[in-house]
């Protein structure tokens, strides 16, 4: 029986957006668990779609827990110094109390830069390693979008990262950390380790690994690990994270270093070859509105666009309306669109009741270059507490509180707004509030990706719009200032240069 040291801290963060994630958003809680310590931990995971989840179900119960602090927030711009200090100071401090202990299993996210710290999880993993010293075993589960470093590397001793995108396999991803840290209780630290850095960046967008080329990587990443291979990964990176690392890489642990040379030097040369099959193509608000409108006249189910420059997975602030205005410009009929997040506009339509008219400035509340608030005369169709539990294949079972929300129809478009930010993951963000996705003409959606796992199979056609938001689709946009100097910023595309101002 071996004592495991258990928590998690994640974070996607938005180096490019203008609000600061902070403590007080990891404690109240909402799309995710409230910020859990001890006991709390096994009570808001179990049986739940996070990594700690699989972890709980697949580890030997045979092996004594000990649960720390475990934190869940949405993505946003930079973690404050205050949150980070805090939560990470209590993570260390509870493991401290905790020694000895023989090994630690952490449910990070690989995308968090903190106001002080860019490689954020490298400082995390850094300060576990200095308290736990050299020989316990540290594995660790991530995110897709994880930007790998070496100094992550260089602490753990096993990694497991999603292999889909939109993200099904959170709970899988766990279960296969337990798996990793079991082995490595039996048989030891694997000597080997290998990263490799890819030298360009890939948007979102390009990331799906329900397509080629991705889909043929991930199953090589797959089939490439057993015997001693411990785990070969491979991580499509977040470009909207700004540190010298950012981008995708591959990372493989395994019982020699030869080993593990050999099968990261074998899956980073498939990615190599394929750069030019990384593309989608981007569509305009209005060319994807009248786009949507053409096909729904002949379709027998929605027609989807993805507004994928506000998805707040990503850091956008999931209220411009660029999108609204195309639709309405347009007069489409038979449109809905989620997530706008406009606490005061769910407020006063939650006062005025269902059946009332209000006037209002709907969203575009964050100055974002391009996008204003929406003024309209809207009725108040409907209305929700916004608790509901999630059944879509992305993130099944959640229990979500987006606090308030309403539906504000203006012609013949339906907007879901909202206290809270979420992404629109799935159906039952619809549904909860009384629309029937299935029954609309058109669905808009602040979603990049994760729509697709639940959106896709009811979808006649799915459409790409690039209205202005604060998720910039195209890297060459970002205004880096620790990007590492020579990495393309597009598959084929130019080489970045840091300058100074």
């Amino acid at each position: 029986m071996a004592r495991i040291a258990i928590g998690g801290f994640l974070h996607e963060t938005h180096c490019f957006v203008p609000m600061r994630t902070d403590y007080d958003y990891y404690a109240r809680g909402g799309e995710f668990p409230p910020l859990a310590r001890r006991g709390e931990i096994i009570e808001r995971t179990q049986g739940g779609s996070f990594g700690m989840s699989g972890f709980l179900d697949t580890i030997d119960p045979s092996h004594e827990l000990v649960p720390l602090i475990w934190g869940h927030a949405g993505a946003g711009g930079y973690i404050t110094d205050d949150c980070f200090e805090r939560v990470v100071g209590e993570l260390v401090g509870m493991l401290s109390q905790a020694m000895p202990v023989d090994a630690v299993y952490l449910d990070l996210h690989g995308a968090m830069c903190s106001e002080t710290f860019p490689d954020a999880e490298g400082e995390v993993l850094r300060r576990v390693r200095a308290c736990i010293g050299p020989d316990v075993p540290l594995v660790i589960s991530l995110d897709y979008h994880v930007n790998l470093t070496q100094q992550m590397v260089d602490a753990i001793d096993g990694v497991a990262i999603y292999l889909t995108y939109p993200h099904i396999d959170r709970q899988h991803t766990g279960s296969r950390s337990a798996r990793i840290l079991m082995r490595v209780l039996e048989e030891g630290i694997p000597q080997g380790k290998a990263l490799r850095r890819i030298p360009f960046l890939l948007p979102l967008n390009f990331q799906c690994t329900l397509i080629e080329p991705t889909k043929a990587v991930i199953e090589a990443s797959v089939a490439g690990e057993g015997g001693d291979i411990l785990n070969l990964c491979y991580a499509a990176g977040f470009p909207p994270s700004d540190l010298a690392e950012c981008g995708p890489a591959v990372v493989c642990h395994a019982r020699t270093q030869e080993a593990a040379d050999r099968a990261a030097d074998k899956l980073e040369a498939m990615v190599l070859e394929r750069e030019a099959e990384f593309a989608e193509p981007l569509m305009t608000p209005d060319e994807a509105v009248t786009k949507a409108m053409e096909l729904a006249q002949t379709a027998s189910a929605p027609i989807v666009i993805a507004d994928t420059q506000d998805n707040p997975g990503a850091g956008g602030t999931c209220d411009t309306t660029g999108m609204l205005a195309a639709l309405v410009r347009h007069d489409a009929q038979g449109a809905a669109m989620c997530v706008m997040w406009d606490p005061d506009a769910a407020r006063a339509a939650t006062e005025a009741g269902v059946g009332a008219t209000v006037t209002l400035d709907l969203g575009g509340k964050h100055a974002i270059p391009g996008d204003k608030p929406f003024h309209g005369t809207f009725e108040v169709a409907a209305l929700s507490d916004g608790r509901f539990t999630t059944t879509g294949r992305s993130i099944p079972g959640r229990r979500i509180d987006i606090g308030p929300a309403a539906v504000l129809k203006i012609g013949g478009v339906s907007v879901v707004t909202t206290s809270k930010r979420m992404q629109a993951y799935d159906q039952d963000i619809f549904k909860h509030i009384g629309i029937e996705p299935t029954e609309q003409k058109i669905l808009v959606l602040k979603s990049t990706c994760h729509f697709r796992a639940d959106f896709d199979p009811i979808a006649a056609a799915t459409l790409v719009a690039v209205a202005p938001g604060a998720h910039i689709v195209d890297p060459r946009e970002y205004p880096y200032r620790h990007l590492r100097p020579g990495v393309r910023l597009l598959p084929l595309g130019p080489a970045f240069v840091l300058t100074t101002a």
